[in-house]
């Protein structure tokens, strides 16, 4: 069975046992966070949402709290001597699914 959520603006097809890098949620490590916006439910008895699927629900297990790898932003005008360089780590929360119903 296998699922397809909505978290952080992005939506993720996940089954049970997964594990995936979504946005930064509001949760410390080692809790549990549902997913109720379950736009479909696919396996045996398929169910689409308009737009989320009734009483459906995803729960995951918080594994790490972290921030990505810098990405540098570098922004240059030629023959204005004007250069601008900054940083950006974008936090993000790892999580493991457990249960889709």
């Amino acid at each position: 069975m296998y699922a397809v959520i909505e978290t952080g603006g992005k939506q993720y097809k996940v089954q049970e046992g997964d594990k995936l890098r979504v946005e930064k949620l509001d949760a410390q490590v080692g809790d549990t966070v549902t997913f109720d916006k379950v736009l479909f439910l696919g396996g045996d008895d398929v169910k689409v949402g308009r737009p989320y699927v009734e009483g459906a629900k995803v729960e995951a297990k918080v594994l790490e709290q972290n921030k990505a790898k810098k990405v540098i932003v570098y922004k240059f005008k030629a023959k204005k001597n004007y250069r601008n360089k900054r940083g950006h780590r974008q936090p993000y929360t790892f999580i493991e699914i457990g249960t889709i119903a």
